[in-house]
């Protein structure tokens, strides 16, 4: 027996949802204010997060973007 699920969203997707709404996007000129800003350690990476509305998770990703995109440049990809 087939059973057909119903055309109302379920919970999850209804949460997904509202967290990609909810998103901040930086960008690429934000993260390059931004990331140097933790990398040097003046402030705390969780008061850097406070300030700039932004998750901490996502402060380590671009974090690490930048770097992996420093080291690239440094052996001579212009790309």
């Amino acid at each position: 027996m087939i059973m057909l699920r119903t055309t109302t969203p379920s919970a999850e997707k209804t949460v997904r949802d509202i967290r990609r709404a909810t998103r901040k996007y930086c960008s690429s000129k934000e993260k390059i204010r931004i990331v140097p800003g933790g990398l040097h350690g003046e402030n705390s990476i969780a008061e850097l997060c406070r300030r700039e509305g932004i998750d901490a998770d996502g402060s380590y990703r671009c974090s690490k973007e930048f770097l992996k995109a420093g080291k690239k440049r440094l052996a001579g990809d212009t790309v």
